[in-house]
This record gives C-alpha cells, structure tokens and sequence, in this order.
C-alpha cells in the first residue's frame, strides 16, 4: 500500500527513532472546569503504551480499567504526555502512586470523564538524523508549503502493523473467510479494513490532483465537507476560497453504515473503495490536515534537525515525516538511525 503525495519532489534521505529521547508527544487538551466530580490527570509516560499505562493505575486503585477516561492511544516508543480521568473520590490515593515510567505531572477537575476524542490535537518534537545544511533548508521550505496547502491524512503505517498481514486477515473476517470470537479483534479489524480503503481512495485523489491541480488538493463536486465547528455538508458549488482559507476540509468515506457518501463525480471515485454492505457504522475522516505551529531547530555539527508542530486529532506525525521526505517508511526501516 503506498502512500502518494502532493508533490513529487526528490527525495531527502533523513532518519528518525522511536524512542524517549527522539520522539516527544503532548496531548493537547480540551477545557476543563476545573471542578467537578472526575479528577483529571495530567500524565508523563516513558516507552509504554496507553493500554499500560491505564493497567498500572487500574491494579494501584483496584478498579476496572473501564473507569479511566481516556481521549486517544499514544505511541509507545516515545516520551508522551496525556490526560486520563478518574472519579475524583480517589484522588487522594492517587498522591502516593509511583512507577518508574509514569509520572503525574498535575491534576485539575471535570465535571463528566474524558472519553474517547475529547482532545484538540498533538504536539509533536521529533529528531531527524543524517540531515546537511542544504536538506534542512528544503525541510523547511516544504513543511511550509504543506502547512499552506494541506496534508494528505493518510493513516500511518502504524495503523496496519509491520508486516501489513492485518489487512487481509480484516478483509478474509468480513468476507465470511475467517472466524472470530474477540469482539475487541473484530473491532480493530473492522477500523483496519475502514482504513485501508481510506488510504486507497485519498491515493487516486491525491495523484489526481498533482495530475490536474498542480500538485494542490483538488476539490470535486459532490465532495463531502467538514467546517470548523465539526458539521458535514455538500454546497452547491465548490467552495475553493474557504478551502484555502482552512474554513473547511473535504472529507474521505471510512465504509459502513449511517454515513453520508460523497455525489456526482467525488461520488463516482469514493465508490470505488466503498462498501456498502459493511454493518459497522461508517464515518467521515478529513482528506486534509494543515499543520501548525512548526518549528526547526539544526544543529549543525551534528546534522540533527529537531522538528517540531501540532497536528489534529487522528492524525500521524509520519504521516508528515513522509510528505516532507517524499518517501514512504515502514515500522522496519525504523528501528536504527543508521538505516536508511
């Protein structure tokens, strides 16, 4: 499955690790009342996953797992901050918790707990390796430009495992090929088949756009579009000036059930990678994201470059690496800096 861009640049052979001193991620919150009856916990995990992590303080309270809010699941081979909830009555235990890979950094209070997306977006800072002075300033130059026209919001390679093998285990699930008892497998399979289609319809909308469009996202009539205050709608006309006024983002169908579909001829290519007869619920994901905040910081001597920003929620900082790079990766180019 490859993962095409808006511009077909060279490619610049940079490296980066997963790691806690490499990889560096901040939840970026919602507000919080700063009363209520959920005590909210901002917390510093090192090179554990979020499913760990909520374990750990589930067996120190002696609660199900269930009763941690959570807004969304962060990386494991990094340094992460995020916030989980609780019902407040436990605060007071909570000041006697250690672990060697958590850390509560500070608390506040909620009136309902965190759930699943209640989060703005995140901050990532991230090391590039193997970067000369002349590969900095393209970085730079084309974060830029990305930032102006959008990013392709591919999943990431992360979404389908290293091996990919995920993908057809999801589509032998779904055709009555293969039988599955864990409804948390079934679930996870259900969003990799969803997302695998995703990836293929924004790759025949992104190459055709750099084919027609000069190398902008092309928008289509009868596409799907998400406005800033979260609601869906179809205009009559194309709506080009918002677009590039980052007021609205067209949107890319994830398969099932009670979800709009795209019309006319964005309707024609969304039905290629669509299926209808799909149970689970469908959705709307946005086909572009503009990243903020970036920033660069080279350290020459090192051919180092720190490269940090903030994406929207659901959205993969690799995703961003390869866009800039030009270049797909996978999770086995990925374990040395030295690999290229």
């Amino acid at each position: 499955m490859n993962r095409e861009y808006l511009e077909n640049k060279n490619t610049i052979h940079f490296q980066f690790e997963q790691n806690k001193e490499d990889f560096i991620v901040d939840e970026i919150p919602l507000a919080f009342k700063g009363n209520g009856n959920f005590a909210i916990l901002h917390v510093k995990k090192v090179e554990l996953t979020t499913w760990d992590m909520i374990a750990a303080f589930a067996e120190f309270l002696n609660i199900s797992a269930e009763k941690i809010g959570y807004a969304g699941l962060k990386d494991k081979h990094a340094t992460t901050t995020q916030y989980i909830s609780v019902e407040a009555k436990y605060e007071k235990q909570l000041k006697r918790f250690k672990h060697p890979q958590i850390k509560i950094l500070n608390s506040t209070r909620h009136t309902h707990s965190i759930r699943m997306g209640d989060l703005a977006g995140n901050h990532f800072s991230i090391n590039l390796f193997g970067v000369s002075p002349i590969e900095a300033g393209q970085i730079e130059k084309r974060a830029a430009k990305i930032a102006k026209n959008g990013l392709p919001n591919y999943f990431g390679y992360q979404r389908f495992g290293r091996d990919e093998d995920s993908i057809e285990q999801a589509r032998e699930m779904i055709a009555g090929e293969l039988h599955i008892n864990d409804a948390k497998l079934k679930k996870f399979l259900i969003s990799i088949y969803q997302s695998y289609y995703f990836n293929e319809w924004l790759h025949e909308r992104v190459v055709l756009s750099r084919n027609k469009n000069e190398g902008k996202f092309l928008l289509l009539e009868g596409d799907i579009y998400l406005t800033q205050d979260g609601k869906l709608f179809t205009p009559k006309n194309i709506v080009q000036k918002d677009f590039e006024a980052h007021k609205v983002v067209p949107t890319g169908l994830l398969c099932g059930r009670d979800v709009y579909r795209a019309r006319a001829k964005a309707g024609e290519i969304e039905a290629k990678y669509d299926d209808a007869f799909l149970y689970d619920k469908g959705l709307r994901r946005e086909a572009v994201i503009f990243p903020t905040d970036i920033k660069l910081d080279y350290k020459n001597n090192f051919d180092i470059l720190n490269i940090s920003f903030m994406l929207p929620k659901g959205s993969y900082a690799t995703v961003f690496l390869e866009a800039i790079a030009n270049n797909n990766f996978r999770a086995k180019r990925l374990t040395s800096k030295t690999t290229k």
